[in-house]
């Protein structure tokens, strides 16, 4: 379908990226994650999955090229993005409408992107929780020469294959995780049965579970195997709380730790159900909807 003209455009950053996001009812995360862009990507493109809220308004407003496509999983979505947005910046770079980038870490990635000694970059991604920085943080790959990247192609937890060197670059990228439990718990309800529709049907993981293999590789070995570890939720907690520091963080770290690990436990809980009944859950709409217009109204 060709591009529809927008009301205005992107004004042009210093830095040579175009900046991609997926949204699905963002709007609380728009403003805000394009303040933080303004002035420093190139380009910023938003492919959104038909949000309800004014997720699209306020891209519109600030410039965003913007387009509409149904969701049918992270890596078709972010292989959509990159396949088909008329990206012209000669880096790219996946960001997450809840995620802020910090004033050392786009110095640094201006720089890196300058120097042309690396295909990817790679940063660390630090997790806010109710309003409170967790010392939780990763280490993604979340920048590379464009045209240079494929997303696995898996329905949640993608993972970004990049041809060529990666490079580490400092700063820290800024996880915001939801503005409050009520959004974070639904957010989770929809990540656990996509995991548990993934391990019911037996599908390929983001990559081949490998102990001795890549960290990816390592990391899907761990996933595939959890649910045979005894006392695995006490010891996923213990994991979080006391090895990565959440205890640090009073109650807000307690609370995420036993978090993590209930979210572990409902994917195991919803494979179960799924191998029960024999068949996966059904999609439903929650929620009030339009009036019916063939029945009285009131009130």
């Amino acid at each position: 379908m060709p591009d529809k003209p927008q009301a205005m455009a992107w004004p042009p950053g210093i830095a040579p990226v175009a900046v991609v996001m997926i949204s699905l009812n963002e709007g609380h995360n728009m403003e805000a994650v394009l303040d933080n862009l303004k002035g420093w990507a190139q380009e910023v493109f938003l492919v959104d999955s038909y949000s309800q809220d004014d997720t699209v308004e306020i891209a519109l407003r600030h410039g965003v090229h913007v387009v509409q496509r149904r969701f049918r999983g992270f890596g078709d979505q972010w292989n959509f993005a990159l396949r088909e947005l008329p990206i012209s910046a000669p880096w790219t770079m996946k960001l997450d409408p809840d995620e802020r980038l910090s004033a050392n870490l786009k110095a640094n990635l201006c720089a890196a992107m300058r120097s042309g000694k690396a295909a990817g970059l790679s940063m660390e991604r630090r997790l806010w929780l109710m309003g409170r920085e967790l010392p939780v943080h990763q280490r993604l790959v979340r920048a590379w020469c464009t045209d240079k990247c494929r997303f696995t192609d898996i329905a949640v937890n993608e993972h970004p294959i990049v041809e060529g060197h990666i490079e580490y670059v400092a700063g820290v990228m800024e996880h915001h995780d939801s503005p409050d439990l009520d959004h974070w718990l639904e957010k989770q309800n929809r990540y656990t049965t996509a995991e548990a529709v993934i391990a019911f049907n037996n599908s390929a993981l983001a990559d081949t579970p490998r102990l001795f293999g890549s960290a990816l590789q390592r990391r899907m070995w761990l996933k595939k195997n959890f649910y045979r570890v005894p006392f695995r939720y006490l010891l996923l907690f213990l994991y979080h709380w006391l090895w990565q520091g959440a205890w640090r963080t009073g109650w807000v770290g307690y609370a995420w730790a036993r978090l993590r690990a209930d979210v572990m436990r409902l994917i195991e809980y919803k494979v179960r159900e799924m191998r029960l009944t024999g068949r996966l859950p059904v999609k439903r709409v929650y929620g009030p909807g339009r009036p019916d217009p063939r029945v009285p109204q009131y009130d």
